[in-house]
């Protein structure tokens, strides 16, 4: 399960690494203000999606067999996350409603899609 881990720290490192410089340089708000602008939460599901997209390759790169099996244990946490999240932000003004579900939507088509590009 290290491929896993190493797959998901992956996204993690890369996600919240973009979404610091991206504050560091004032195209996002300051950390304690919401972002509303749809098209900073596009930006961010963009890269984010890229991003886990790696997170795929990398755990089905790693694993030391049946790699698609880890990519899909790594697709439903990401994907149990996800849903968390739209969970625990229900009813908060943090930003677009769509943004956190378009996360959860995404999470098993771009790990599985990352996996599928290591096969190739």
């Amino acid at each position: 399960m290290a491929a896993v881990f190493f797959g998901f720290f992956a996204c993690f490192v890369l996600s919240l690494g973009t979404d610091e410089v991206l504050h560091l340089l004032k195209v996002y708000p300051p950390w304690s203000q919401p972002i509303s602008d749809p098209g900073l939460n596009l930006l961010a599901l963009s890269y984010r999606i890229v991003y886990t997209v790696v997170g795929g390759y990398i755990t089905a790169r790693l694993a030391p067999r049946n790699p698609m099996r880890h990519v899909l244990v790594l697709g439903f946490i990401g994907l149990a996350i996800s849903v968390a999240g739209v969970i625990a932000t229900s009813g908060m003004n943090l930003g677009p409603r769509w943004y956190p579900i378009a996360l959860a939507i995404t999470a098993l088509p771009c790990v599985w899609l990352g996996g599928v590009l290591y096969r190739k």
